[in-house]
């Protein structure tokens, strides 16, 4: 129809873009159509799938019908890592016929976070009152996760695969690559014939993504996340399409970027942490000064909270614990 919006456009031979809105600042979530060449007996594939939101499914549905398919004609879902953006209609899909995929690593540790809540919103505010966030902040968080979990639908029967296994995806060998650091669980696709590399939020052309310390998640993420983007940027990839904003061609470049950025970070922390013990919450509000909403300052709170542990594992900052509250000095 003439003058009608695209809702996906192609971004690599074969692989679609479909942008779906979602209620974060991010304002949309890349999902990826994987499409078969003709006469091939592979299905298609959809690499990650937004959360449960009107607006969501419908973006996505919406954009499926212009090819022609519905989420019963996917053959798989591939997840790459289990945050809700990428994560929230995994359920509901399988339900409809696709095999839902995702890293072993993810299923053992970040698929928890669906299937056992009241475990997680348990150790996870212990968490936060540790590291010094207040009683009412803890309030008003528990009401937000619980909005958030109504928008998640975790997979019954997820499939898994491992790092460094070729998987046959719409006709093509796409490598798995395991890259922790924002998930622990997190994963690219990398297809060798060409290096278009699915890349997830392991980088990302405007920001960086999250790098931070939950309940569950490992104790060091940011020292993960160095070594990933290494792994990254020794793939060789041609081009890497993310988790959200446009395509990354100089993906070396970017990962410098990234790399600079959070090297940076961690030397003006160590320089307001001083010599007064102070939590995290209270350096997480120097270290990201601002109006920041709730969602907002709980992930600058776990951003704050993976440098300094970083530090400390580096051997530059103390961690000290009185009466059950973490502090940290020089």
């Amino acid at each position: 129809m003439a003058g009608a919006i695209q809702l996906s456009h192609q971004v690599a031979p074969g692989i679609f873009a479909i942008p779906v809105p979602i209620p974060y600042p991010f304002k949309y979530v890349n999902c990826y159509l994987l499409h078969p060449n003709p006469g091939s007996s592979d299905g298609p594939v959809l690499v990650d799938c937004a959360l449960d939101t009107t607006e969501a499914r419908a973006g996505l549905e919406a954009a499926l019908r212009e090819h022609g398919l519905e989420f019963s004609d996917l053959e798989h879902l591939v997840i790459t890592h289990h945050h809700p953006d990428h994560y929230g209609l995994a359920g509901l899909i399988e339900a409809q016929g696709p095999r839902v995929w995702m890293l072993d690593v993810e299923l053992e540790r970040g698929q928890v976070f669906w299937t056992e809540p009241e475990r997680m919103n348990q150790i996870g505010q212990q968490l936060f009152r540790q590291h010094g966030v207040g009683e009412q902040y803890l309030a008003d968080l528990g009401q937000e996760m619980a909005k958030t979990r109504s928008r998640v639908h975790p997979a019954q029967n997820p499939q898994t695969f491992r790092d460094g296994e070729t998987l046959q995806l719409a006709g093509m060998p796409y490598r798995v690559v395991w890259t922790p650091g924002h998930a622990d669980g997190h994963a690219m696709l990398l297809r060798e014939d060409d290096g278009v590399l699915l890349a997830g939020d392991q980088i990302l052309e405007r920001i960086s993504p999250n790098i931070g310390i939950w309940a569950y998640s490992y104790a060091n993420p940011l020292k993960h996340y160095f070594e990933s983007l290494e792994k990254t940027a020794a793939l060789g990839a041609s081009r890497a399409l993310p988790g959200h904003y446009r395509p990354i061609l100089d993906i070396a470049g970017r990962v410098a970027e990234l790399r600079a950025h959070h090297l940076e970070r961690l030397e003006f922390l160590a320089v307001l942490i001083g010599h007064q013990p102070q939590t995290c919450w209270q350096l997480s509000l120097s270290l990201f000064p601002g109006d920041l909403n709730l969602a907002q300052r709980r992930f600058a709170w776990s951003e704050t909270l993976a440098h300094l542990e970083y530090l400390v594992a580096e051997g530059k900052v103390k961690r000290l614990e009185e009466n059950g509250i973490v502090h940290y000095s020089r």
